[in-house]
């Protein structure tokens, strides 16, 4: 994916901000495209706005492997600059739609911050619900140990 370059400024600021992703704040580059860029049948898409320019990125794939491999996953990086505008609910629309087509029979989140109030109202809309919360399964940065929710939905 050429798109990597755009992904990467933002991407690196949500990861370094430490307040949604459990991936490591010191994480490089090219690791992080590692991570985000998933090979077929797995799949890596951006969000483009009327200039062309990408403001968001989401990754989709099987939640498990064998026989938990019918539960798909996905997760979303919007540019700061670009929230509050649709992008996420945009790139979360497009990745159940995927998962239906790909013959997925559900979408679980195995890490959403209990704290990502934004995130949580957006997937609940969307008809995910919390069926588990890890207590304290999350150091954010300033309000300490919080909950890490499971959410999930049937397609």
């Amino acid at each position: 994916m050429d798109d990597w370059p755009a992904i990467w400024p933002f991407f690196r600021r949500i990861v370094i901000e430490g307040e949604t992703f459990t991936y490591p704040l010191d994480l490089g580059a090219e690791q992080a495209r590692d991570w985000w860029l998933l090979p077929a049948p797995n799949r890596t898409v951006v969000a483009l706005d009327d200039a062309g320019a990408v403001v968001g990125t989401a990754k989709m794939n099987n939640n498990q492997w064998g026989n938990g491999s019918h539960v798909a996953s996905a997760s979303y990086m919007v540019d700061p600059a670009h929230a509050g505008r649709g992008v996420g609910r945009a790139l979360c629309a497009y990745t159940l739609d995927w998962a239906r087509a790909a013959g997925f029979r559900a979408m679980q989140f195995n890490a959403v911050v209990e704290t990502n109030e934004r995130a949580v109202a957006l997937y609940r809309s969307l008809g995910f619900e919390v069926v588990g919360t890890v207590p304290e399964g999350f150091r954010h940065p300033t309000r300490g140990y919080v909950g890490l929710h499971i959410m999930h939905r049937a397609l």
